[in-house]
């Protein structure tokens, strides 16, 4: 399958399941560092957030990401990506990845899931910042489209499911079983990236700072699988 707009993902159950996310698994994942940000983290101040990535599992591993305020006014925050782990599972064109997740409700929170490798191949599967509550914001920084998506059931706090095909021509995306963008861009032929599952938290240039009296956020992750072809 090409992923052209006109075509739908074939059905799950004609795609092997290849990667079906264990947040505990130290082989699938590694916490706490990502190349995504400058020599690896543990800040990126230059993309305006105000994260301290740590390694401590009760900020990711439970397949719940927190963010916690630290003294010097940044935040202890969760990731896990599957880059440099044993396993270092990628995901590459074809695949369909689907997930399901709860959205933060405190402003500032900035969740994501996304895919990364030698410094680009990023496709946000979403972003999302309570201060839009009702807004996705659907991405393809590898050949460009993106795509700010609204709906009601997109609430702070609320359930979402996700799905997207990272096809040859076009990246295409289903929020809540209804496909919802399709780029018309695609990533090509021969691409592949490593997983991000992260919390990150808004230092105050795009999106609202958190209210000086948050001192912790949170969203989580149900489950993440990709299928393949």
């Amino acid at each position: 399958m090409t992923g052209t707009p006109a075509d739908g993902a074939a059905p799950l159950s004609a795609r092997a399941p290849v990667f079906t996310a264990d947040f505990r698994s130290t082989t699938q994942w590694v916490a706490g560092r990502s190349w995504a940000y400058p020599n690896g983290g543990p800040t990126n101040t230059g993309d305006n957030k105000l994260d301290y990535l740590v390694a401590d599992p009760s900020y990711s591993r439970t397949g719940t990401f927190r963010a916690t305020r630290r003294p010097d006014g940044k935040w202890n925050a969760g990731l896990l990506t599957t880059e440099g782990s044993e396993e270092a599972f990628m995901v590459r064109t074809g695949d369909v990845l689907e997930s399901r997740v709860r959205l933060p409700s405190e402003l500032g929170a900035w969740p994501a899931i996304w895919t990364w490798r030698d410094g680009g191949n990023e496709i946000d599967v979403f972003e999302y910042h309570p201060d839009n509550p009702d807004l996705l914001e659907l991405s393809n920084h590898v050949k460009g489209g993106s795509r700010y998506h609204r709906d009601s059931a997109i609430t702070p706090g609320g359930w979402i499911d996700l799905k997207v095909e990272f096809g040859t021509r076009s990246v295409v995306w289903w929020v809540n079983g209804t496909r919802v963008f399709a780029d018309r861009r695609g990533v090509g032929r021969n691409w592949r990236a490593y997983l991000i599952v992260n919390l990150s938290v808004c230092a105050g240039r795009y999106h609202p700072a958190p209210d000086p009296g948050v001192s912790q956020m949170s969203y989580a992750v149900e489950y993440l699988r990709v299928h393949r072809p």
